[in-house]
């Protein structure tokens, strides 16, 4: 069984990847997903590579700079 901290970056990684594969299609760069979220460029860059514990207010502006619902955002993909 893995340990709560590998367990801990395994979801961040996927809430990361999750985020990536919403924004791509988008043709949006990181860059531009942050401009339209109002978060840092560097900051949604560590989410999607599962580096940052993120917050839920800033899973709502990601989810409404990529069009869809928080809850979009935590499903598998």
């Amino acid at each position: 069984m893995a340990t709560a901290t590998e367990e801990t970056r395994a979801v961040r990684r996927a809430f990361g990847l999750r985020v990536r594969t919403l924004r791509e299609p988008l043709a949006l760069s990181q860059e531009d997903l942050a401009d339209q979220a109002g978060l840092h460029r560097t900051y949604v860059g560590s989410v999607e590579r599962g580096e940052r514990n993120i917050s839920l207010d800033n899973i709502y502006r990601l989810a409404k700079a990529l069009g869809v619902h928080p809850a979009d955002l935590l499903r598998d993909s």
